[in-house]
């Protein structure tokens, strides 16, 4: 099969890689539908995260059931699937909980390489989630952004607690951000700001739901957001992005008792003591246990309540998946789909 190969910063290349096959007795090996470039792959892609030579990449995926372990009760061949980007048994007390990607027995699906033609995904019936029907190919991109990039956005949004009679604040405005937007709506949010310089990303964040843009970045930004709420600051905040500015950013925007969700992958980041002492702020965030909504986003999507899948700006083929890093590189793409 072909399949991405990340060889060093810069270095993608897409070439054949041995068929995935059923190695225990809880896999599933499924036909990708769709994959996709994440904002997530583009550290290693920069080299701001170490690359350890030739590795498969990409961690989102959507696809038919081809084959399943002999202990798979649940997800069967002929199945379309949404999986998270991590494994999970979703049976243990932690992922009761919701927090999948805390699960004791988790696997990272981006070690596996998603970017490719098919997936083997261990733990498939705690991983996987069924569509009620095989669905038309219009849907299959919002499905795509169901396993990562809507359900990190979703979290975010309900890490930082939004909902009705709340202002929400969203630092970052790539597909993680654009689609919190779009679940602090869905939550209920009276007023949701956007923080973003591009105008097509603005143009998809009002159509999402945002009610306020703010250009402004670092204390610039922060003083726009609490000039928008009389001086005190949002009650909720989403941090999109993951860099040391954008997380001073989401705290000092935040009113004393409002909630700051952060599922901006971090690099960098370092937290004042004194200024996290008293500012009065919740934090609560990491990566987003996309598994605990997948039923509910599915079925958002499915009855066409909501259209994730308009962060897909570029759609190229697998093979050309090298430009679809590029692209989202040189901020010409939000997020680029590929077709296996």
């Amino acid at each position: 099969m072909l399949g991405a190969m990340l060889y060093a910063p810069g270095d993608v290349r897409v070439e054949e890689r041995a068929d995935p096959t059923i190695e225990r007795a809880t896999d599933a090996v499924i036909r990708l539908a769709a994959t996709c470039v994440c904002g997530t792959d583009l550290w290693s892609y920069r080299g701001i995260q170490a690359v350890d030579g030739p590795t498969p990449i990409g961690h989102e995926y959507v696809g038919v059931v081809e084959e399943v372990g002999s202990d798979v009760r649940d997800i069967k061949p002929g199945q379309f699937v949404v999986g998270s980007f991590f494994a999970s048994d979703n049976t243990c007390e932690i992922c009761r909980s919701g927090y999948q990607t805390s699960c004791p027995h988790r696997e990272p699906v981006g070690a596996l390489g998603a970017q490719a033609q098919r997936l083997r995904v261990p733990l498939a019936d705690g991983t996987l989630v069924a569509t009620p029907e095989p669905p038309p190919a219009d849907l299959v991109p919002s499905l795509l952004a169901a396993s990562d990039v809507l359900g990190t956005g979703w979290f975010g949004a309900v890490a930082a607690q939004a909902g009705p009679g709340r202002t929400v604040a969203v630092v970052g405005d790539g597909a993680v951000g654009l689609l919190g937007v779009l679940a602090a709506k869905q939550l209920g949010a009276d007023r949701i700001i956007a923080m973003s310089r591009h105008a097509s990303r603005q143009k998809l964040a009002i159509e999402y739901g945002a009610t306020d843009i703010v250009t402004e970045r670092g204390d610039d930004g922060v003083a726009m957001v609490k000039e928008l709420t009389d001086g005190l600051g949002a009650h909720s905040v989403i941090e999109a992005v993951g860099t040391h500015e954008s997380m001073m950013q989401a705290i000092r925007a935040t009113r004393p008792g409002g909630h700051v969700g952060y599922v901006g992958v971090a690099h960098g980041v370092e937290l004042s003591g004194t200024e996290l002492f008293f500012s009065h702020v919740h934090l609560h965030g990491g990566p987003a246990p996309v598994r605990r909504f997948l039923p509910e986003m599915i079925d958002l999507i499915v009855t066409r309540t909501i259209d994730p899948g308009r962060v897909f700006d570029l759609t190229l083929p697998l093979d050309e998946a090298a430009e679809g890093y590029r692209a989202m590189d040189e901020r010409r793409a939000i997020k680029t789909l590929l077709r296996p």
